[in-house]
């Protein structure tokens, strides 16, 4: 198997030195490079400057474990790669969280990245989501992998779990982006859907194989879920809601973002309702984000109500009905002022309006027509049941 590029390698040990998307490492490796960066943190080179001794100290118990060949191994093994800027897989989108950007990617699946990341749509909200935001959640996974569209979230309980399904169900694209190794599956009661999205979609991740999950890893994670995407939707939030941030952090880029709320009564819509305030899209279905962040002429259908009879009348025929008053009706002359035309115009409208049931006539008199009743209606004739007595 051919070595590791240099490159690649440090990136690969800098992702076990240090936490993603700290921004003065990203600074550091941009002035530095990653070979001279790696051995800076790692004790073996010149610091970086401005390191702190207590930062430095970390990092070199943490170089003490090191080993970025085995990690490069581990996930080849699982069948996977470690993405670094200037691949051909690469999304550059990425690109654009400047020194926040991932030193790598460790992704599982057999998928390519950039072009899955082209046309892709973040759905992410509440993990104590109700039934209501499950449903929705699973509904927008299918709907937007039926259009061709890949579903990214974050494997997490409620409503993350409940987009990725819903793509998996419609056979479509999904992919997770996890806050542990690609081979930690977390949350551990999600094992098998991450399983089925490595088989079937991608999964990828910032920490190297082994990695676990904190609380500031799973905040700093969604700024990948944000950048990765065209537009961020969220399912039900409470106020402090990490979806919240993926979503501020995916307008901050300029993405898209969306929102679909619960109940004004639930505070599992406070969070949502407050990134709609914030200018954030209300939209209700896949196509209606489908027109947001997709191609010109990529256009929800229209929405409009039932279509009623009276809708389809001409338009003079429609003001005569517009015109003739309720209760007792009128005579044509009134109807005819009422409606503006022609004591001969309003007659035709009338007759008109009488042949397709709108209004009849009584002497002089033309009234609303009511509704049809069965009211009193005679039950059909036939042969009563005869009574047979007996056995006669």
């Amino acid at each position: 198997m051919t070595a590791p590029a240099p490159d690649r390698l440090a990136r690969a040990a800098l992702t076990r030195l240090t936490e993603p998307g700290d921004e003065r490492v990203g600074r550091w490796l941009r002035e530095m490079g990653p070979e001279a960066l790696a051995r800076g943190l790692a004790g073996s080179g010149p610091a970086p400057p401005g390191a702190g001794e207590e930062r430095l100290a970390g990092c070199r118990a943490r170089a003490a474990a090191l080993n970025p060949h085995g990690d490069l191994d581990a996930v080849a093994r699982l069948g996977g790669r470690f993405l670094v800027p200037g691949d051909p897989e690469w999304p550059r989108q990425l690109d654009d969280l400047g020194d926040a950007r991932p030193l790598g990617l460790w992704v599982r699946g057999i998928a390519d990245l950039r072009l899955w990341a082209l046309r892709s749509v973040a759905v992410v909200g509440a993990r104590a989501c109700t039934d209501y935001g499950s449903h929705v959640a699973a509904t927008l996974g299918a709907g937007l992998a039926e259009r061709g569209w890949v579903v990214v979230s974050g494997a997490a309980f409620g409503v993350d779990g409940a987009a990725h399904r819903g793509a998996l169900a419609a056979g479509g694209a999904t992919v997770a982006v996890l806050a542990s190794g690609v081979d930690v599956p977390y949350p551990r009661g999600h094992a098998e859907l991450i399983d089925r999205i490595t088989e079937q979609g991608l999964v990828l991740a910032e920490l190297p194989p082994g990695g676990h999950p904190t609380r500031s890893r799973f905040i700093l994670r969604n700024r990948v879920i944000a950048a990765l995407t065209r537009g961020t939707v969220v399912v039900e939030a409470q106020y402090r809601s990490g979806s919240l941030v993926t979503a501020r952090c995916a307008r901050r880029l300029g993405r898209q973002t969306m929102g679909i709320p619960g109940p004004v009564t639930s505070g599992l819509s406070a969070g949502v309702h407050e990134l709609l305030r914030e200018e954030a899209h209300l939209v209700t279905d896949a196509d209606e984000i489908v027109e947001l962040v997709g191609g010109v002429g990529e256009l929800a259908p229209e929405r409009r109500g039932p279509v009623v009879a009276r809708d389809l009348l001409p338009p003079a025929a429609a003001t005569v009905l517009e015109a003739v008053p309720g209760g007792p009706g009128g005579d044509p002359a009134l109807i005819a002022r009422n409606a503006g035309l022609s004591r001969d115009r309003t007659l035709g409208g009338l007759y008109e309006l009488q042949a397709l049931g709108f209004v009849e006539r009584r002497g002089d008199q033309w009234k609303l027509a009511g509704p049809p009743s069965t009211f009193g209606t005679p039950k059909p004739l036939g042969r009563r049941p005869t009574t047979r007595r007996g056995g006669s």
